[in-house]
């Protein structure tokens, strides 16, 4: 009976030592018949217990050693312990995890994670372009003054929907690219209002049961390529030397959409509904866009990001309030980079009749803009018909001293990056010491040369080696993506959107004409990245994940989150993120989801209950790593359909 007692008792031990990790189950079959084989001795005295007790404490130690070598990476027991959970359904691919498009109604049902899940029901049909931070009846009890009813305004905790934002009726997956550049399905965005206010100016023409945007615009009615090469004549658009492009009032976002083929890519921003779905118009045609203003707020992109800033009767007062608008761009601005002011007042001579505005208001506000130029060291370097461009001096000792002479305000270094919710305050944006404007290289070059932010060791914890070590396994990564979603890099997902970029290596890693990312940085994010992304080529934006993202409704086709969920864990509800990833991924739009397991079995439960379909997959260097991969697909239905019910909410 003791000897009994005292096995059962060291089989326990043993089984909680080696269940500490998950690395060590494998050898636990054989400690445990190993076990077994000395209890049915046990008979033969107290002398031989003692023996066997140091062995099992022997064996212990050698496989916790074991084990901790396995962790590290180094080990050669993978590929065994890979054989032996290939029979495992939880860590293979289902089959039923389809990537491509049906428009024809349900796809298989979704496999269940444990207990039943909770099931989040459809919202009320009104909701179908709901825009929480951009909601038009909460923008109207906000002031108008400078622009402050467009900007972010997110509803409390209490006003949020907890249901999921049904797609129209009819609804359809977009055109490839480059086709999407020209077409949309008009059941995608069924709003006529831009074809009749723009007829004239060739922005939109619906025809049939699609629209088609000629490429023209209120400043370019010719066409955005012929407005490109008058662009190019000046500044330096098709070497690669400009590649980040801001564009402010951007319209349905034609001039980012015929930049893309001389290899720039814009962030475009209007405001919701200025006029109607113009920025989802530019997200239907595969453009990067975002709902946003010139307001009261710093615009959500790091200092010194874009090498060329546009903007096309934008209808932003440039020369208002000191020039805060100006100086506000000027800080997004990189050094040696161009500022391209196409309308009024340029020319005002000639057009303020045809613009139905006094002379002397234009020609003041011309006067105001030339002033706040000159004091942030823009030279103007052209100006002919209605378009006036400015270079940026390269130069930071030379407009120092400038600065210095007219007692400019110039701000805190520190605070550069530092614009979330943050006021606008009309301070000049000091040049960095480490940055100047000729040590970017070219694109495509720049996209994994060292950047300066980096190789300057201004982001605390990335030194040049980590930075290419992190390239390497994203590389590694993209590739284990790849064999499981085999339609990642061949354009069936054009508008890509990394929810927590790091250091843009994912961006990096897939980058390709047929796409684009939107790469996010986290505002609690350890590091602030968003520089070096943009250093890269690359685009993306600031946001806090425990609020609604700007844009439309079904704007991305491709969703990717590395730790995401780990980094808001305490922060927000897991279920208020899925909801917006819910919101914004297109019906039959992918998501990748990197991530602990304890962290993922959660994420794959909530999912479950929001029509996806979603199958969870070992890390790519095998079973024993605990940061797993869970693929989701969106499944098809729309507003109305015999798969949607109606909500409360």
């Amino acid at each position: 009976m003791f000897e009994n007692q005292r096995f059962g008792y060291l089989g326990f031990v043993l089984v909680v030592f080696v269940n500490r990790s998950s690395m060590y189950c494998l050898y636990l079959k054989g400690l445990c018949l190993f076990l077994m084989a000395i209890k049915g001795n046990s008979a033969d005295g107290r002398t031989r217990s003692s023996v066997q007790i140091f062995i099992v404490i022997g064996l212990c130690c050698f496989f916790y050693i074991l084990g901790a070598w396995q962790r590290s990476g180094f080990g050669k027991g993978d590929s065994i312990a890979l054989a032996i959970t290939k029979s495992n359904a939880d860590c293979d691919v289902a089959s039923n995890l389809n990537f491509e498009t049906h428009h024809g109604g349900e796809t298989e049902s979704i496999d269940e994670v444990d207990s039943s899940p909770k099931v989040f029901e459809p919202c009320k049909a009104q909701y179908t372009d709901y825009t929480p931070c951009q909601d038009q009846k909460r923008a109207m009890t906000f002031p108008r003054e400078n622009m402050n009813y467009r900007e972010r305004h997110c509803p409390p905790d209490e006003e949020k929907l907890h249901c999921l934002i049904p797609a129209p009726n009819g609804y359809v997956t977009p055109f490839p690219w480059p086709k999407s550049r020209d077409y949309v399905p008009y059941a995608n965005a069924p709003y006529k209002a831009l074809t009749v206010e723009k007829a004239i100016q060739n922005w939109i023409q619906y025809e049939g049961n699609v629209f088609r945007f000629p490429g023209g615009g209120t400043q370019f009615p010719q066409g955005a390529d012929k407005y490109i090469d008058q662009l190019a004549s000046v500044i330096p658009i098709d070497n690669g030397k400009v590649r980040t492009a801001l564009d402010t009032g951007c319209g349905v976002a034609s001039l980012g959409a015929y930049l893309w083929s001389r290899k720039v890519i814009a962030m475009s921003f209007a405001p919701r509904d200025s006029h109607e779905a113009q920025v989802q118009f530019a997200l239907e045609r595969g453009v990067p866009a975002v709902i946003g203003v010139l307001g009261t707020i710093r615009m959500p992109y790091p200092s010194r990001a874009f090498d060329m800033a546009h903007c096309s009767r934008c209808l932003i007062p440039w020369g208002a309030n000191a020039g805060i608008y100006l100086k506000e761009v000027d800080r997004v601005l990189r050094p040696g980079g161009y500022w391209v002011l196409s309308g009024p007042p340029i020319n005002w001579r000639t057009n303020y009749k045809a613009w139905q505005r006094p002379k002397e208001e234009l020609q003041e506000e011309q006067r105001s803009i030339e002033e706040v130029a000159k004091l942030l060291c823009w030279e103007k370097t052209y100006e002919k018909g209605e378009i006036a461009i400015w270079q940026k001096s390269a130069n930071p000792e030379s407009c120092q001293e400038r600065q210095e002479n007219s007692r400019a305000n110039i701000c805190e270094s520190s605070d550069a990056d530092n614009v979330w919710y943050k006021k606008m305050d009309g301070c000049i944006t000091p040049y960095p010491d480490e940055v100047s404007g000729g040590e970017l290289k070219p694109f495509p070059q720049r996209l994994y040369a060292t950047p300066p932010r980096i190789s300057s060791g201004s982001v605390p914890g990335v030194s040049v080696d980590s930075y290419e070590e992190d390239n390497n396994r994203w590389k590694k990564h993209v590739n284990a993506y790849k064999k499981v979603n085999k339609l990642v890099d061949t354009g069936r997902y054009r508008n890509i959107m990394d929810m927590n970029a790091g250091l843009g290596s994912f961006a990096a890693a897939i980058e390709s004409p047929k796409l684009w990312t939107m790469n996010v940085v986290p505002t609690i994010a350890e590091r602030s990245t968003l520089g070096v992304i943009y250093e890269r080529g690359l685009i993306g934006i600031y946001h806090d994940w425990c609020e609604a993202f700007s844009t439309y409704p079904r704007t991305y086709d491709l969703i990717h989150a590395n730790g995401l969920f780990s980094l808001y864990k305490g922060k927000c509800d897991f279920e208020d993120i899925l909801l917006e990833i819910d919101r914004i991924l297109r019906p039959e739009g992918a998501a990748i989801f990197r991530d602990n397991v304890d962290v993922l079995i959660k994420v794959q439960k909530l999912v479950s209950g929001m029509r996806w379909d979603a199958k969870m997959v070992d890390h790519e260097d095998g079973p024993l790593f605990p940061e797993k991969v869970l693929f989701a697909v969106k499944k098809y239905w729309v507003v109305g359909g015999s798969n949607s019910t109606s909500s409360s909410q």
